[in-house]
């Protein structure tokens, strides 16, 4: 792999019209586009349409990154890279699940469920972690699964509901600077501790309630709103310098 200083001069030759710097770029990331296409085989797209989906995006990624990012080339280029391969998937019609994800999802709220009629409550993720054997971020990771979408021409959970297919409300193109805040946003999530990262992840990534969150974790509603409110605050003094 090249160092950042190396990388950051092949960035600014290809953007200038190189084409030697765009083909060592390419080779030089071409562990990082493997690693990626490697996620989504056996998802109805041959190897060698991902591949080239996955260069495109690396080419995309080369003629958006600025190094006032504050990140490695590499760290840009991944979620890049892997956009053009979701947008491409998500224009086929289908996003997947993987079936022992959604298995072992049914039998969390098969669990959750049986848990609630006998102790009139629902279990925390810890209880719910010992009870499968898993640590506690897969928990909350497969839990959120039960609510992807399996086809992007699917409406509401519910038959009353009039929502729109999944579909219309996909964006068309990348944000960069959604890009760039989830970059931030991640950076800042890992520096947390196991709590406060769970009270995070739940609240904004699992798009549950403050009271669903407190529930989950064993404490109370207020100390959900005041862990959530120190924790974002500090994030905004940071993103503001």
């Amino acid at each position: 792999m090249l160092d950042v200083e190396k990388t950051n001069c092949l960035i600014r030759q290809a953007k200038e019209g190189d084409a030697n710097a765009k083909e060592t770029l390419l080779l030089e990331n071409n562990n990082l586009i493997k690693s990626i296409v490697r996620r989504y085989l056996g998802k109805g797209v041959e190897y060698d349409d991902l591949y080239q989906l996955a260069s495109m995006g690396l080419l995309k990624a080369i003629n958006g990154f600025d190094e006032s990012f504050g990140v490695r080339f590499s760290t840009y280029a991944v979620p890049m890279i892997a956009g053009e391969i979701k947008r491409f998937m998500r224009d086929d019609g289908s996003i997947k699940v993987s079936r022992q994800i959604k298995s072992t999802a049914k039998r969390i709220n098969l669990f959750i469920e049986q848990y609630s009629i006998k102790h009139g409550t629902q279990p925390s993720v810890k209880v719910i972690a010992q009870e499968f054997d898993m640590p506690e971020s897969e928990v909350v990771f497969t839990m959120g699964s039960t609510h992807m979408p399996v086809s992007i021409y699917s409406q509401g959970e519910y038959k009353d509901e009039k929502t729109q297919e999944l579909l219309e409300k996909l964006p068309v193109e990348d944000k960069q600077e959604d890009i760039i805040e989830m970059l931030q946003l991640r950076t800042a999530i890992a520096s947390l501790s196991e709590r406060d990262r769970k009270v995070i992840m739940l609240r904004y990534f699992r798009d549950m309630t403050q009271s669903e969150v407190a529930n989950m974790l064993g404490v109370s509603q207020v100390q959900v709103s005041r862990i959530e409110n120190r924790i974002m605050e500090n994030f905004r003094k940071d993103l503001t310098g």
